[in-house]
């Protein structure tokens, strides 16, 4: 139910045996893209909360993704529980309250279909909507426990790489009473404690143990299991936002622009630039435990180091939103594309004499005298420079062989560069859906808007693929 674009379908047909029998929702748009992606699937189109469950075939797993922006905060107001204020003047948010109520589709078709298994995903929030509780009391009733696990897209591991998002979701796994409960344990990511010279399971550490819900890092973290290092705090690895950037897509120079960005975005860029501006950072050297490399399967791969200093950048959004390197994760996608791609020049013209300046290679070269007046600054590019005649090198190599024919290395530290001579642009729907996971022979259908708000909507696949083989295992061994 709530099928959406097929983020879910897609996590769950990844794994051996499992097929996905019916995909229902109500926007025509994304069952056509589901049924692109997933023509063998039964496609409802129709309104869940008036549709008979009894039309609809039964199947062993019901997955169900409600919709999730009214149990939200993150749309800049205070929930909403439709209780009147003292002096009855309050009006209730009809919609908003339509959007809560889909939430009660899940035991309606449970009490029909009986599914051995239930897996509901939503936001954090929705664990403080007030009928909260109530729904889950009639989930036991019609015999079911449950369990709810907090999970972030970064670290759905278990059955290959995960989204190069933080995205925090809430999915909470029903089974019939009497059936083998999952071993959630499996879904605790993996990550290299330091102290103890090993790679662990995690276990997930709440800091607040009397109330076990929220965000990572926020609400909990990661510990290792092992007590000679005291349970110390460890980092799962993760996949960068590089490997969903199309890097054969070139930004366009900002000072050529003939329609400037607005204040907020140039004000974020320069704080960027300023904070990691300087920096030129391989992948390849911090990969280590605290980054998956990308496997073949993945949209992209990861880039060479002449891409290190490139920031995703908030272009919209309240205050406090900031740039961040493509080394690290991209933000929780929403349904509007927000971010765009700085991409800083990677090779320069310095006049190394008088008042010389610099020079990006983009510009034509300025007026050449008799004499040598000219350094090219290069970025430090390739994965083994070594290998490359003439390539720079980053100074923790060996220095190379020194011949008789004089000095041939010079050093070369980095500037921060001029905001103008920096590339800009927009985040693509490919590459969206990219950050989301999805594969890269994903079809989106519909117009930009329409693909990013399909994406933004959608269950990272990893995460869903983790959790339905989880389920999945609990039944085959029953």
């Amino acid at each position: 139910m709530f099928c959406g674009a097929g983020g879910s379908s897609t996590g769950a047909q990844s794994i051996p045996g499992m097929t996905v029998k019916t995909a229902m929702n109500h926007w025509a748009r994304a069952i056509e893209t589901h049924n692109a992606n997933h023509p063998e699937t039964e496609h409802v189109c129709a309104d869940i909360q008036v549709t008979d469950p009894r039309y609809i075939a039964t199947s062993d797993i019901l997955w169900a993704s409600p919709e999730c922006t009214n149990h939200s905060v993150a749309k800049g107001k205070k929930r909403i529980s439709n209780q009147p204020d003292l002096f009855g003047d309050s009006i209730a948010d009809e919609s908003a309250e339509r959007s809560r109520a889909t939430m009660w589709d899940v035991p309606r078709f449970a009490e029909v279909h009986k599914y051995k298994l239930i897996i509901t995903e939503n936001v954090v929030d929705a664990a403080k909507w007030i009928m909260f509780d109530a729904w889950l009391l009639a989930m036991t009733a019609l015999g079911y426990e449950h369990h709810i696990v907090y999970m972030n897209s970064m670290h759905a591991q278990l059955g290959g790489a995960p989204a190069p998002q933080s995205r925090d979701r809430m999915y909470v796994m029903f089974w019939l009473k009497g059936n083998r409960r999952p071993d959630f344990d499996l879904l605790m990511p993996l990550a290299h404690c330091s102290t103890c010279e090993e790679t662990v399971r995690c276990v997930q550490s709440w800091k607040n143990p009397n109330y076990r819900w929220g965000r990572y890092k926020a609400q909990y973290v990661f510990r290792c299991p092992n007590t000679k290092c005291k349970n110390q705090i460890i980092e799962p690895g993760w996949l960068p936002a590089a490997a969903a950037i199309d890097w054969t897509i070139k930004g366009q120079r900002i000072g050529d622009r003939k329609k400037p960005l607005v204040e907020k975005t140039m004000a974020r860029i320069r704080a960027g630039l300023e904070k990691y501006g300087k920096q030129a950072v391989s992948i390849d050297s911090v990969r280590g435990s605290q980054i998956i490399a990308p496997v073949e399967s993945e949209p992209f791969p990861t880039q060479t180091t002449s891409y290190t200093r490139s920031l995703l950048v908030p272009v919209e959004g309240r205050e406090g939103k900031v740039a961040t390197p493509v080394e690290g994760l991209m933000r929780t996608q929403t349904t509007r594309n927000e971010t765009g791609l700085l991409t800083p020049p990677t090779s320069m013209l310095m006049e190394y004499y008088g008042n010389g300046v610099m020079h990006p290679t983009s510009k034509a070269i300025p007026t050449i005298p008799t004499v040598d007046r000219f350094a090219m600054i290069t970025t430090m590019r390739g994965t083994a420079p070594e290998q490359i005649q003439g390539a720079s090198a980053p100074i923790s190599n060996p220095l190379r062989t020194i011949s008789a024919g004089g000095n041939h290395a010079g050093l070369t530290e980095w500037s921060v560069p001029e905001v103008e001579d920096c590339e800009f642009r927009m985040l693509e729907p490919h590459e969206i859906s990219a950050g989301m996971a999805f594969p890269k022979s994903y079809i989106m259908t519909g117009n930009k808007r329409e693909q990013v708000k399909q994406a933004g909507n959608a269950v990272t696949p990893p995460a869903a693929r983790d959790l339905i083989m989880v389920a999945a295992h609990s039944l085959a061994a029953a």
